[in-house]
């Protein structure tokens, strides 16, 4: 595979910034590429590029399994009555929720972002300008969770169904450090040092991670001087509501026609709803369907649990594989129409590559999770490693400027993460808090870690090395997109204030506000992409 970064072009009629006309000699596999006319290859490589988001999504799911196993673990705790002098025992969660909604869900619904930075930074090392992948896929990444997701959301929960944060104290908090960040990284390229980072610019942005933690937490446990003095809604304790489900045991596993389900996964999109990391306690949760039951009944009841002991683990794991084979689910065998089936086997087969691979991720149940969390994210860094060599070689062949695909198709693809977590929450929460904070917290994420790391990697070799900064190639355009997106995200957090003030929740509603809020959302995000992709390409 040809280096990217070094790639030779050959120009024909090249005078815009967008689109030249050039001839492109990297490839991605085989030589043979490059005899290919230019149109072919780059449907070919947008084709590629779609397939490794769907591969994502599929491993972000096993993802989100083993952060939800992580985040349930709980410890006993024993207590004296001093009145009574009588024992009490209880279970009490390892994790925060506010800790774990910044960490585990906002950290790694952002991961691919995250991942796709560190791997343009780790290939520019050595050289005194920075990679613009990374930091255009991060910026535009904050807008496609600010905007087109906060109109997912709103428009999500069912008609005159309303859904408010119920600790506006911690989302404040939240939100200070996200609107923050951006006017950091802006300080940062114009103000201190413009056009480039210094070592102590990118310590200082990573430890403002951690500054987020504790204010947070902080705001949480309402500690004096360090709060807001805002009391907290009433929360109820379980923030999913409890289903009832009907399941069998664990021996009966192999029996012909039925399918095993997992805690809170939707067996026909692959998608896992973590935020039932807010209620039940234990290590992991297996339910085995009715043959002809609908796979939808499937959730995270209060009560109706079994722990798998260890030796179902390889009667699970083998069960991955198993799953993995399977075209048909139980509901696709109830459909009537014979070419809505043959779609959906079709749409199996094309997942069939991606969900034997993941098949090999350990199962959720070992370790409270921890193995298939670690091994869940090599498998996204990998997929991220693909999605920078195809994107480097979509730029070359049609001569779009990086920092525009990294707006537009890379913040788009790897954001979907953070969609569906957000959407979930949205629908199935009894509050806003999680879909809400999810949103914020990842923007604060994409800068402190996702700009932070990447950067400081770089810095610190140039250091080492040259004892020279790290220059920014571009910076004015990043900056300009800085400008923009907080502006533009200033109005949309100024709409969901006065939803809030108006109807009393930020998202559902009356069902035509809610629409009217979407469709203002999507307006936001175009103008944001529209005026960026312009800057960068030196247009305006």
């Amino acid at each position: 595979m040809t280096s990217l970064g070094n790639y030779t072009t050959h120009s024909t009629n090249g005078h815009s910034n967008i689109l030249r006309h050039e001839k492109c000699d990297a490839y991605l596999l085989f030589h043979l590429e490059t005899a290919l006319g230019g149109g072919f290859r780059t449907f070919l490589y947008f084709l590629g590029l779609a397939y490794c988001f769907i591969g994502l999504s599929a491993i972000t799911a096993r993802f989100f399994r083993s952060m939800e196993s992580v985040v349930k673990h709980s410890r006993t705790v024993e207590t004296i009555d001093p009145l009574t002098n009588t024992k009490a025992v209880k279970n009490e969660k390892v994790w925060n929720y506010t800790i774990a909604d910044i960490t585990l869900l906002a950290f790694g619904t952002s991961f691919p972002q995250i991942s796709l930075a560190t791997i343009d930074a780790i290939r520019n090392i050595g050289k005194l300008y920075a990679g613009g992948l990374g930091p255009g896929t991060l910026v535009g990444s904050a807008a496609f969770d600010l905007f087109p997701i906060h109109a997912v959301c709103v428009v999500v929960p069912k008609a005159g169904e309303l859904k408010k944060i119920s600790d506006i104290g911690v989302w404040l908090v939240e939100l200070f450090w996200s609107f923050w960040a951006y006017i950091w990284l802006y300080i940062i390229l114009e103000v201190w040092t413009p056009n480039v980072v210094t070592l102590w610019e990118s310590i200082l942005t990573v430890l403002q991670f951690g500054l987020l933690l504790i204010h947070a937490y902080a705001q949480d446990k309402r500690w004096p001087y360090l709060s807001l003095p805002l009391e907290r809604a009433e929360r109820p304790e379980e923030w999913v509501p409890a289903e009832v489900v009907k399941y069998r045991p664990l021996d009966k596993v192999h029996e012909p026609h039925s399918e095993v389900s997992q805690v809170g996964e939707e067996e026909n999109t692959g998608i896992v709803d973590i935020f039932s990391i807010h209620s039940g306690e234990g290590t992991g949760h297996f339910y085995q369907n009715l043959a002809g039951e609908d796979v939808t009944e499937s959730s995270t009841p209060n009560n109706c649990y079994i722990i798998p002991e260890e030796s179902d683990i390889l009667s699970i794991w083998k069960h991955q594989f198993v799953d993995a084979l399977m075209l048909e689910s139980t509901e696709s065998r109830k459909l009537n129409n014979t070419y809505l089936r043959v779609a959906r086997i079709f749409w199996q087969l094309l997942l069939l590559p991606w969900k034997l691979l993941f098949a090999f991720v350990p199962p959720y149940q070992i370790a409270h999770g921890w193995i298939a969390f670690i091994c869940s994210l090599i498998f996204i860094s990998g997929i991220a490693y693909v999605v920078t060599k195809i994107t480097d070689l979509i730029s070359c062949v049609t001569g779009i400027n990086p920092y525009v695909i990294a707006f537009t198709a890379l913040a788009s693809g790897t954001s979907w993460p953070d969609l569906v977590a957000s959407k979930i929450a949205a629908e199935r929460q009894l509050t806003a808090d999680s879909a809400i904070a999810n949103i914020t917290c990842s923007n604060s994420v994409n800068i402190y870690i996702g700009i932070g790391v990447p950067w400081l990697i770089d810095t610190l070799y140039n250091y080492i090395a040259y004892n020279e900064p790290l220059r920014i190639e571009n910076a004015e355009g990043l900056s300009f997109s800085l400008l923009v997106f907080f502006s533009t995200s200033v109005a949309c957090i100024g709409v969901l204030v006065f939803r809030r003030l108006t109807i009393g929740a930020e998202l559902g509603g009356p069902r035509v506000w809610a629409w009217v809020t979407c469709i203002f959302f999507m307006l936001l995000w175009l103008i944001f992409v529209v005026l960026s992709s312009l800057r960068v390409s030196g247009i305006i």
